[in-house]
């Protein structure tokens, strides 16, 4: 017994060693997951991530049975289970034997494959304080309960990766708040400097085509006015990108006065109560701007039409215009940097961005975003 206790808690050194030293979320719990499942006697084990809205996330997972491999995981992916019901009402707040998992009865009853002898796991909430991320989730084969002393090992495990988990989520909290700082220094930057000095420019060239009579050195400082009038646009822009305004009176009207800012007449239409959390909402705000920017220089028109509508799972977006319209062939590459950091920004949120376009016929940005 006094040898077992000495193990786990050599074992428990070694994921607190693991855990400390990863900087990224899955790597860490794949890594930690591994690393118990060998030092134990539980064989399968996977971990949800579950939101406020009680839905789940599948983000780790170690030595499945073939019967929950199948398709990509998506038995653990997209049905539900007792142990994740539990979790949203409460109910879980320790180490707990679930008396059978849901999930592998539907795929005994599908026959999808082995399940490995497994019928049932234990569970435990992965939280720091009174703060909760998800479930830990551990299996062996022909066994439908665990001793309390596994119980105790698996609460000691998963609170080390809830104490991580919540590590690693203020640090790039901190990186985050740290990158808006930058990206408020270097609007102001360009604000009270770059800014400035376009506008004089401007200005000297309105005054030095006031003052002559010659008509090809009017035209030069007429020139000079409009370009430098089209690099402070740009600027203005460039500004806008760094540090948003009206972001804070919400979404729309952030990007309605986006559009102002550009000279462009926007008709909005929202459907549905837009509530979104900030990383999505910047992102969407960053998808629909790159779409403005398309729409000031290439559409050849100054007006265009925003649909949102929000949904419980997911929130679409319609940017329309009626302009010069463009041909879009498939399975080319996007003609535009600024298109492919569209269809990026929506990638890296799980979404997905699409255009319907052909030449005098307009075009039409289709942004969905889920949450």
């Amino acid at each position: 017994m006094q040898s077992n206790e000495h193990s786990n808690i050599g074992l428990l050194k070694e994921i607190a060693e693991l855990l400390n030293e990863e900087t990224e979320m899955i790597p860490m719990l794949q890594g930690a997951l591994h690393k118990f499942l060998a030092g134990t006697q539980f064989e399968s084990g996977w971990i949800f991530f579950i939101d406020t809205k009680g839905k789940h996330q599948l983000l780790a997972h170690e030595n499945l049975p073939t019967a929950l491999e199948q398709s990509d995981c998506s038995l653990l992916k997209k049905s539900g289970c007792w142990c994740v019901s539990k979790y949203r009402n409460g109910e879980l707040d320790r180490a707990t034997n679930m008396i059978e998992c849901q999930r592998i009865e539907n795929a005994i009853a599908e026959k999808l494959g082995d399940y490995g002898g497994i019928t049932h796991h234990a569970t435990v909430p992965l939280q720091s304080g009174d703060e909760r991320f998800g479930l830990l989730n551990v299996a062996s084969p022909n066994t439908v309960g665990f001793q309390e002393n596994e119980l105790a090992l698996l609460e000691s495990v998963a609170f080390q990766m809830g104490s991580a988990i919540k590590r690693i989520l203020l640090t790039k909290q901190e990186q985050e708040m740290a990158l808006v700082q930058e990206r408020n220094r270097l609007a102001r930057d360009l604000h009270d400097s770059v800014n400035q000095l376009l506008f004089s420019v401007t200005l000297t060239a309105r005054g030095g085509s006031e003052m002559t009579e010659q008509p090809d050195v009017k035209e030069t400082f007429r020139e000079i006015q409009h370009l430098t009038q089209e690099a402070l646009t740009e600027m203005r822009a460039l500004i806008w990108q760094l540090r948003p305004k009206g972001l804070e009176r919400g979404l729309v009207e952030g990007i309605k006065g986006y559009a102002e800012m550009l000279g462009l007449i926007l008709l909005t239409n929202v459907s549905g109560v837009i509530s979104l959390p900030l990383r999505l909402e910047e992102t969407l705000f960053r998808i629909v701007q790159e779409g403005l920017n398309n729409v000031r220089k290439h559409s050849g028109v100054q007006e265009a039409e925003l649909f949102v509508t929000v949904r419980p799972t997911d929130v679409l977006v319609v940017l329309k215009d009626d302009g010069c319209g463009f041909q879009l062939e498939s399975n080319v590459r996007l003609p535009s940097i600024g298109m492919q950091s569209m269809r990026d920004r929506a990638r890296a949120v799980g979404g997905s961005v699409d255009w319907s376009s052909d030449m005098d016929k307009g075009t039409e940005i289709l942004i969905r975003l889920p949450y």
